[in-house]
């Protein structure tokens, strides 16, 4: 059976000038459920590859087939994330207040050293976040990231069922190529400016304080918690010891 190949062009509707600007309510997100205007985005380095990889392996098993184009198993996850090249690529990360890492995205440059104008974007997002837009606020900074890195051209490759994440791509003005079950969303990015260099590294620092605070609070309640066990424990053989 022939497969066909369908290309969608980009809306006439997106400035191609301000596509990578964060766009407003939120990528992605339901209409029911509004997105906060400031979503903290981080890069996460080496010593985040275990929570990465309790990120990864939390996906349900459909999330995980849409994710890397195969129903992946625990351990083929685990290959994945050990063998993510921290030097090369870049990863970006939200976290909630319990410092759970609810959506993350891979940034991708080739192996090839001389052919760093292109990367691949990969991004998953935990059921419970879903709804809000990450994926798209995660596309939003990778792209700033990869612009003011050199890179000319992102690109996405998909199933073609993953409607979601070609809905992201397509609403950033990228040119989406379907070939049967997979499709491939290519975007052109314009060169780095003053105002993108500006805007990632003060949206960086602000991620790095928020993290830095939810670190601080985390161990604030878990050091009340374990006061207040020991003392409920001491109250309980209080109460139960002969008189």
């Amino acid at each position: 059976m022939t497969e066909t190949k369908e290309k969608v062009n980009p809306p006439f509707d997106r400035d191609s000038a301000t596509w990578f600007a964060p766009m407003e309510g939120g990528t992605g997100s339901s209409p029911g459920r509004a997105s906060p205007l400031m979503v903290p985005i981080r890069s996460l380095g080496a010593n985040h590859r275990a929570r990465i990889a309790r990120h990864l392996l939390a996906l349900e098993s459909h999330d995980r087939y849409l994710r890397f184009g195969f129903a992946a198993n625990d351990a083929q996850i685990q290959r994945y994330t050990d063998s993510l090249d921290f030097e090369r690529d870049d990863i970006f990360g939200i976290y909630n207040r319990r410092l759970d890492l609810i959506a993350m995205a891979h940034l991708a440059f080739d192996t090839d050293s001389k052919q760093r104008d292109c990367a691949e974007f990969g991004v998953s997002v935990l059921k419970a976040a879903r709804g809000r837009g990450y994926g798209g606020r995660l596309f939003d900074r990778a792209a700033m990231h990869a612009r003011n890195a050199g890179v000319s051209r992102m690109f996405i490759h998909a199933l073609s069922e993953n409607t979601t994440m070609l809905k992201i791509a397509r609403k950033a003005g990228a040119t989406v190529e379907r070939d049967g079950s997979e499709s491939e969303a290519h975007l052109l990015l314009l060169p780095a400016t003053l105002d993108s260099r500006w805007t990632e590294l003060v949206e960086e620092q602000l991620a790095q304080t928020d993290y830095r605070i939810k670190v601080h609070v985390k161990q604030f309640r878990d050091a009340l918690g374990g006061v207040m066990a020991r003392r409920s424990e001491a109250q309980n053989a209080q109460r139960n010891s002969p008189k």
